[in-house]
């Protein structure tokens, strides 16, 4: 494989909206939408899920649409993200996250490349709309954070750890204007958060991976109109 590759973890317990993974947009599972963005970057993709049997379906959906699959300990991400690498051959991971399904399909490359070129530990671009960021980190860097952090917090979010412990070259990157929308909520946490993006790619019935930059454009449009009503009802 690659000595870059997205991992991508999953699992369906997810505790505020459990099977949130395999839940249907368009007709396609959120699973399936971060895979179809995620390949535009031309890196292999792993999905890193657990030993669960109830994630066996992540499995069988993961491989369906031709990607890796690793499972690992459910608790303990940043040990499973770590085996995942290892076992694929990759120093270098583009980490995603499956509730997320509009990420900006041009980060991966853009983080990897600006990674590779100064040297860095950890890279990710700031400004994007929430769930469209991804993040770049050397497999080294997740090693040293495996054997130094303590915290479960740590653990479980895989690159906090080199994030802000002093000795690792972590930057922050500014996301192309095009599709700098901070303020935007794009991930999938509630059943709110996921009737926001069915109600968002509604729009786009007939096109697999539309631009961030549309996406942007339609929630946009869908918040000033749900305003709009608010006022008009409260008038």
């Amino acid at each position: 494989m690659s000595e870059a590759a997205v991992v991508l973890q999953a699992r369906t317990g997810s505790t505020r909206l459990p099977g949130k993974v395999l839940a249907l947009i368009n007709g396609r599972t959120v699973l399936d939408h971060c895979l179809t963005r995620l390949a535009a970057s031309r890196l292999p993709v792993i999905v890193a899920t657990t030993t669960k049997r109830e994630d066996d379906r992540v499995e069988r959906e993961a491989r369906r649409h031709g990607a890796e699959v690793f499972r690992g300990e459910e608790d303990d991400v940043l040990a499973r993200f770590i085996g995942a690498a290892r076992a694929f051959g990759a120093r270098q991971i583009i980490r995603a996250t499956a509730d997320n399904p509009l990420i900006d399909a041009g980060g991966p490359r853009r983080i990897l490349e600006l990674l590779q070129r100064v040297g860095a530990d950890h890279v990710v671009e700031c400004g994007l709309p929430v769930g469209a960021a991804v993040e770049a980190v050397t497999l080294d860097a997740l090693e040293r954070a495996h054997v130094a952090a303590t915290d479960p917090y740590d653990r479980e979010h895989v690159t906090s750890y080199v994030r802000r412990a002093p000795g690792f070259l972590a930057l922050r990157a500014v996301a192309p204007a095009d599709v700098r929308r901070p303020g935007l909520r794009l991930t999938i946490d509630t059943s709110e958060d996921l009737d926001f993006v069915r109600g968002v790619m509604a729009r786009f019935t007939h096109d697999p991976m539309p631009l961030l930059s549309d996406v942007i454009a339609v929630a946009d449009g869908l918040l000033v109109r749900s305003v709009a009503r608010q006022r008009s009802q409260g008038a």
